[in-house]
């Protein structure tokens, strides 16, 4: 898979590093350590000590209960754990706290390397309207919106100019929580409100702004790296658009929406506001694509590795892990603009422990079973195994399935020939969901946007299984059964 360098990281002496997450993230990085001759220590929860991270890191170092707020969550705990087991080096992987600043600034202070952008580059680019402000200064083109709303005079004043519908955000916010579609006027002030709240408790954080609402969109973000040494590179385009409640379900690269052209123009886009940014790392440029025109727009930045990476790691030949590792380290880039190729299609599939037939209820639990599809172009990335328990405290995320062939057509057979091969039993899983997606003929035709889950496939199935019952109770009638 890999294109980069194998060798030692010399720059910063980078001899031993802590990872500062769990579940397959916390596999991933152990594994780029292991390819760069890094000994890597994991810090876990009292819930974790036997995950394959757990199982795989040559030390382990337990932080604390269960909880995440008394264990991946306490920056002051993985700062000493980091010390005290003689790490030079910490890796946030994503979520947790890889995109607070006040951890980047406490790991710098205790004289730990950062496996990621600076602390100042978090805040310009954690905030949405100074990110916006910055793609702006870069040329990058924005959905057409507002600063932070002051109160709902201003509000309704903007809203009536850029006409409506109107997406409501949190400047702070993340994964669609502080999020609203206000559909009519009306709806403005309690929408508001309900979306201040869900800032506040979510991110400690009310402030809102506005933007147009692209009703038929796209998600497409566009991978990138920086060193130290002022190289910045673009790595294509995923495909993120298949997501329910702004949670990504399947990724693919490259879209099947983004021609040469409008990759080359959303790439030095991309650049430009990384080099605006003056970030370091591997970062995520998204952007909403408006289906009708494939006209795009800012949407944020990421600043830390995606979970859906290894897609672009497939069809690029690099592990930006190790990339990632490099960096920190002050080394330059391993690879340059002209090196980037990308070949064939990949796609990545998010196999959860939940229920979609019970509007995908978490099913944590004991893994009885866990036989897992190979074969050539089929890579797995987990933490799990047979016997593991999955524990009902953190994502339900067991890891992901990603596939790599020489077409999209052919890549979504490899998909669901492997998602045949996967046994897992126990745990109910999203595996027949994802079968059931790439089976549709909208997203063999690459015709999905961001709301065509909730709106198109989930409408669709549920009337298929309805009218499945009712076909079943009829022969049963007819055959003379008692159901």
């Amino acid at each position: 898979m890999s294109r980069t360098v194998s060798t030692p990281v010399a720059s910063r002496d980078i001899r031993r590093l802590f990872v500062a997450n769990r579940g397959e993230i916390a596999v991933r990085v152990i594994r780029a350590c292991r390819s760069l001759g890094i000994e890597a220590v994991v810090g876990v929860s009292e819930a974790d000590t036997e995950t394959l991270a757990a199982r795989m890191a040559d030390a382990v170092v337990v932080l604390g209960p269960p909880l995440a707020a008394e264990s991946y969550l306490r920056a002051d705990r993985i700062v000493e754990a980091a010390l005290q087991s003689g790490c030079d080096a910490v890796h946030p992987g994503y979520g947790f706290l890889s995109e607070r600043s006040s951890f980047v600034r406490a790991c710098v202070e205790a004289g730990l390397v950062f496996v990621g952008p600076s602390a100042e580059a978090i805040d310009a680019m954690g905030d949405k309207i100074t990110a916006v402000g910055l793609a702006q200064k870069a040329g990058v083109p924005r959905v057409p919106g507002s600063g932070a709303l002051s109160d709902l005079a201003q509000a309704q004043r903007i809203g009536a100019d850029i006409g409506y519908p109107v997406l409501i955000k949190a400047t702070a916010g993340g994964g669609g929580r502080g999020m609203r579609i206000v559909r009519d006027p009306s709806e403005l002030e309690s929408l508001m409100s309900s979306a201040a709240n869900e800032a506040q408790s979510a991110f400690g954080d009310a402030t809102l702004y506005m933007e147009k609402f692209i009703e038929h969109a796209r998600h497409i973000e566009i991978q990138v790296m920086a060193d130290s040494h002022g190289n910045v590179v673009y790595l294509g385009e995923r495909e993120c658009s298949t997501q329910r409640r702004h949670q990504k379900l399947i990724e693919e690269a490259p879209s099947p929406a983004v021609d040469e052209a409008m990759r080359r123009a959303m790439g030095e886009c991309a650049v430009s506001l990384t080099r605006n940014a003056a970030y370091c790392g591997a970062g995520t440029i998204e952007f909403v694509v408006d289906q009708r025109d494939n006209r795009y727009f800012f949407l944020e930045m990421n600043t830390r590795i995606q979970v859906e990476h290894p897609v672009t790691e497939m069809i690029t030949g690099f592990d930006l892990v190790a990339e990632q590792i490099r960096v920190a380290a002050g080394l330059p880039l391993s690879f340059t603009q002209d090196d980037v190729k990308l070949q064939g299609h990949a796609i990545e599939c998010r196999i959860n422990a939940e229920d979609p037939e019970r509007n995908f209820l978490p099913r944590p639990g004991l893994i009885s079973r866990w036989d897992l599809p190979s074969g050539e172009g089929i890579r797995v990335d987990s933490h799990c195994y047979a016997g593991y328990t999955v524990p009902p405290y953190y994502d339900s995320l067991l890891g992901k399935l990603i596939v790599h062939a020489p077409t999209r057509q052919q890549a979504i057979a490899r998909m669901r020939q492997a998602l045949g091969g996967l046994r897992i039993e126990g745990p109910s899983t999203t595996a027949p969901f994802h079968d059931a997606v790439l089976a549709h003929d909208d997203f063999v035709g690459g015709k999905v946007t961001t709301r065509w889950v909730e709106e198109t496939f989930l409408p669709q199935r549920k009337a298929a299984q309805k009218a499945a019952a009712l076909a079943a109770r009829a022969a049963q009638a007819e055959a003379g059964v008692q159901p």
